[in-house]
């Protein structure tokens, strides 16, 4: 199996292994299992090097994740090209604690407010950032056709969700350009919507692929194992992980090769 792999009908291809970026721009309220400094701007720097070193060219972020996408638009400048870059709409962190909001209103707003964040004039994928609710986010609020006005408009390239329940990821395997999934060893209950995005040419982003750092100890190689599963299924398009330990992604990336071998 290829590195370089087609994100669903999009038209654009990714990395096997996505750089997930929670980390450069919010410590607070996540639920790693470890605390952690956020990085400056030399330390992210030299991690987005080595990721693009690694092969990797597909970078997760959104506003919720603290000032992660302001800190990409500054670290990004005169490489935006080299890059595929997925923000979400839809959730909102502040003061600890997040809120969200679907309107049509918001996620014109959302996306612009990213494009001026990121110092770009286009996204190359919008996921909705479900709060759980993935059915009445679908059918209720109008998210996705404001996005598919966004992408006629030619803000973004593609849009989709980063969903939450079995039921919302089947109703949004049909309608999406990409889906964001949870599936790892421990967690499979989302393989029918990994079948569903196959069926329906929706690529397809493994998130918590790693469990969010809460691996299996009891499992010989609990990384490779994951990668074995994730990277296995003909869905997926791109397994997305975060870190700031440049041994950690060279690790990630490895595992991810050899899995791609089988």
């Amino acid at each position: 199996m290829s590195w370089m792999r087609p994100l669903g009908g999009t038209g654009t291809d990714v990395s096997a292994i996505g750089l997930g970026t929670v980390k450069l721009g919010r410590n607070s309220g996540v639920k790693y299992p470890q605390g952690f400094e956020l990085p400056n701007d030399h330390q992210a720097r030299q991690l987005l090097d080595q990721t693009k070193d690694l092969g990797i060219n597909l970078l997760d972020t959104a506003p919720a994740y603290g000032s992660s996408e302001e800190r990409l638009g500054g670290l990004l400048r005169g490489d935006r090209n080299d890059w595929v870059i997925v923000s979400k709409v839809g959730e909102e962190f502040s003061e600890g604690r997040s809120r969200y909001e679907f309107s049509p209103e918001h996620t014109r707003f959302s996306v612009e407010r990213s494009l001026g964040r990121l110092r770009c004039e286009h996204i190359d994928v919008v996921l909705i950032h479900s709060n759980g609710d993935d059915m009445e986010i679908l059918q209720h609020y109008g998210t996705l056709d404001a996005l598919a006005e966004l992408k006629q408009r030619g803000l973004i390239g593609s849009y989709g969700m980063s969903v939450k329940t079995l039921s919302g990821g089947l109703e949004a395997a049909k309608c999406c350009d990409v889906l964001m999934v949870t599936y790892n060893p421990t967690q499979q209950e989302q393989e029918p919507v990994l079948q569903a995005c196959h069926k329906h040419t929706t690529g397809v982003l493994i998130k918590k692929a790693l469990s969010s750092g809460h691996l299996n100890p009891a499992v010989p190689d609990p990384v490779q194992a994951s990668m074995n599963l994730s990277l296995g299924n003909d869905a997926t398009s791109a397994v997305v992980v975060g870190t700031l330990s440049e041994s950690h992604l060279r690790s990630n990336v490895a595992a991810a090769r050899k899995a791609l071998e089988y």
